[in-house]
């Protein structure tokens, strides 16, 4: 059973009650496929009537792309080409609870990713903001020969870690300091192998 978002108080505003849809729903679509995600679901545990899911976003294939973005963060801030494998090791470990925030967000676009990929509907949504979203800004750092090969490289691990965050149940904050850095280099090579161009 998915917890329900925590409830506003009735004096909310407009951008709490987007920002509560959206979380209720980014837990959905994390969990289940998309067609088996209802907006009456998504808006019950925002603690929203069903319409005001529609009036903040227009649909579900809309609700759904947006859950899929992060608009108050850029995944790829801060990351040159020499730090990219490292900036995305980052992505799974804990460094203080706003970084633990931002990386389970990252972590459910993930989840959400794998389990509607197949939706006729989703599908193409998912494909669009991989591209868009996610590959285009990789290959934009990287420069140089096959971008978009080694951006995609880079994608397939991070989809990876999502599983086997999820899936396995491997979490990196049940490590012990030693075990997690041990973790992050390990991680860090992963990525590097996967980013670096090959030789002629």
């Amino acid at each position: 059973m998915i917890p329900p978002v925590q409830a506003l108080p009735r004096s909310r505003n407009a951008a709490a009650t987007r920002e509560a849809i959206l979380a209720s729903a980014r837990k959905h679509f994390a969990r289940e496929n998309y067609e088996n995600v209802g907006l009456r679901e998504i808006a019950g545990d925002a603690g929203v009537d069903p319409a005001l899911v529609s009036r903040y976003f227009g649909s579900k294939e809309a609700l759904f792309r947006e859950t899929l973005r992060d608009d108050d963060k850029d995944f790829m801030e801060g990351a040159t080409r020499e730090t990219l494998a490292a900036h995305f090791a980052q992505l799974f470990l804990d460094d203080g609870d706003t970084q633990q925030d931002e990386r389970d967000l990252h972590i459910d676009q993930i989840l959400i990713l794998l389990h509607s990929i197949g939706s006729p509907k989703a599908g193409e949504i998912i494909r669009e903001t991989i591209d868009t979203d996610i590959l285009e800004p990789i290959a934009r750092v990287l420069g140089g020969q096959d971008t978009e090969m080694r951006a995609a490289m880079a994608f397939a691990v991070l989809m990876g870690m999502g599983i086997m965050h999820n899936t396995l149940a491997i979490d990196p904050d049940m490590c012990t300091a030693e075990e997690t850095g041990r973790f992050e280099k390990r991680l860090t090579r992963i990525f590097a192998a996967a980013l670096e161009p090959m030789d002629d």
